[in-house]
């Protein structure tokens, strides 16, 4: 133990010589090289770091009571004594634990050295050739499908070849490239797992507006993918080069308008966009979130973005509900179940690929109601129809009751319903019915709640309301 101790103090010694050395006086060649190599041997350290997280959090662990090793320095839990021994961040003090954990080899009762939970990921950061980035993708997407589909040996031995090849490919390719192969993986392993994955994300979805200070406040939250996708989406069509600046503040065109003449006299005014990229974006938001706040049922909007998110997924998936797809800018993959209620809101076009993913054909079919039919939805139905919500009109979509992908449904009025993208999220993923029955919505509850299924009316219209105390008066 005192010769490691020695070793490592050596180690830092030098280290701290190497930090302080001077590059300019090396060749490009030189340069690339020194990088590289520094790059192996700070992979060689966070493994270090990582075991040895891991170590603690297991001489920590909970059950050894006053004889857990946190406890007797003071420290509630492990991640909390990781952070004080290093003085990082309570995050970073948890991610090595969750890494250590996965590639620390363990010893039986008897004594014997076992093998680490991801053995090809272990050997892989032991020798220096993959990084954390890599290795937490892994092993957090292999992990993610092992909880759901079991722990059979054909199971098993397929997660040993996913591992096997993901870690072949993070020993070339860069950290983002092996997270995309890696969730690949996993929804080939469980490909049932996608949708209470897409509940769970959901699940985390929050805005938190901060207290305002000199005139500003701050805010923060987290984004479902399908949200982020529509927000990246209106970023990036404000970004694109060549296009016209959208939702300056009143100020601004005055501030950027520069007048040229040409060489035939004639004058063109031409708006400069001055503002930062973190200025356009916030713009953007702000613009989006007045456009919808101005929207009304009798007018547009001229504010409107129109911006669109992309979903690919095969036609298959789309009609059966099993499967997953992908959105464009948003690197998770979400289940066939949320595009479906996706495309019931906002339309789809039809595109089909050729052999090698070429695109052959585009055809975009009218699956979206229009204006004039939302605002006839909202004189028949009044809010969101789901039984005890009050969501307003405004803040409904358009739902197909009669699917217009599986069953053929169409886009009218006497098939639509106006759903909260709450409740429209939930009837896709529960086993609730709706059926129109006269012109109006009904629910059919599941057989475990109501055995006989009865239909219950929904909609709260108040014209409909008072035709029907009418009708009782007469």
């Amino acid at each position: 133990m005192d010769d490691q101790t020695w070793s490592l103090e050596t180690l830092t010694e030098r280290m701290a010589l190497l930090t302080s050395a001077p590059l300019d006086l090396l060749t490009p060649e030189e340069l690339c090289t020194h990088t590289v190599e520094l790059e192996r041997l700070g992979r060689l350290v966070d493994a270090a770091r990582a075991r040895a997280a891991a170590e603690l959090a297991d001489r920590s662990r909970f059950g050894l009571g006053s004889d857990s090793l946190a406890f007797r320095l003071g420290y509630g839990k492990a991640a909390m004594l990781v952070e004080g021994l290093t003085r990082v961040s309570p995050c970073e003090a948890s991610r090595r634990i969750r890494l250590g954990t996965s590639i620390r080899s363990t010893r039986s009762f008897d004594g014997t050295l076992l093998p680490a939970e991801h053995e090809h990921v272990a050997a892989a950061m032991a020798e220096g050739t993959i990084g954390v980035d890599a290795a937490e993708s892994i092993v957090r997407c292999l992990d993610q499908a092992a909880a759901r589909a079991g722990i059979s040996l054909e199971a098993e031995a397929n997660r040993e070849v996913a591992e096997r090849t993901l870690v072949e490919c993070a020993e070339t390719r860069t950290a983002d490239e092996v997270a995309v192969q890696a969730r690949a993986w996993r929804e080939a392993l469980d490909p049932d797992g996608a949708e209470p994955r897409d509940a769970e994300i959901y699940d985390r979805r929050s805005f938190v507006l901060g207290r305002e200070s000199n005139g500003v406040r701050t805010f923060r939250g987290t984004l479902y993918g399908v949200d982020a996708a529509l927000l990246q989406a209106a970023f990036d069509e404000a970004e694109k080069p060549g296009n016209v600046p959208r939702f300056l503040a009143e100020d601004d065109p005055a501030r950027s308008v520069q007048t040229s003449t040409d060489e035939n006299g004639e004058e063109h005014t031409e708006i400069v966009d001055s503002r930062t990229r973190e200025q356009r974006r916030y713009d953007v938001f702000a613009g989006l979130m007045t456009a919808g706040v101005r929207a009304t049922g009798t007018e547009s909007g001229g504010m409107r973005s129109t911006a669109q998110v992309t979903a690919v997924i095969t036609l298959e998936e789309l009609r059966s509900g099993k499967g997953v797809g992908w959105l464009d800018g948003v690197d998770e993959p979400v289940s066939a179940a949320t595009i479906e209620q996706l495309v019931c809101s906002n339309g789809k076009a039809l595109v089909i690929l050729g052999d090698n993913g070429e695109p052959l054909y585009l055809y975009r079919g009218r699956r979206y109601f229009t204006a004039q039919q939302m605002r006839a939805l909202a004189v028949r139905d009044g809010s969101c129809v789901w039984p005890g919500c009050h969501a307003a009109a405004a803040w409904c979509d358009g739902h197909h009751v009669l699917e217009f992908e599986a069953d053929d449904g169409p886009t009218n009025i006497d098939n639509g319903v106006l759903l909260c993208p709450h409740h429209h999220r939930m009837l896709h993923k529960s086993d609730y019915e709706m059926r129109m029955i006269g012109g109006r919505p009904y629910l059919l509850p599941p057989a475990f709640i109501d055995p006989e299924r009865s239909p219950i009316l929904l909609g709260r219209s108040r014209i409909g309301i008072n035709l029907a105390l009418g009708r009782q008066l007469e």
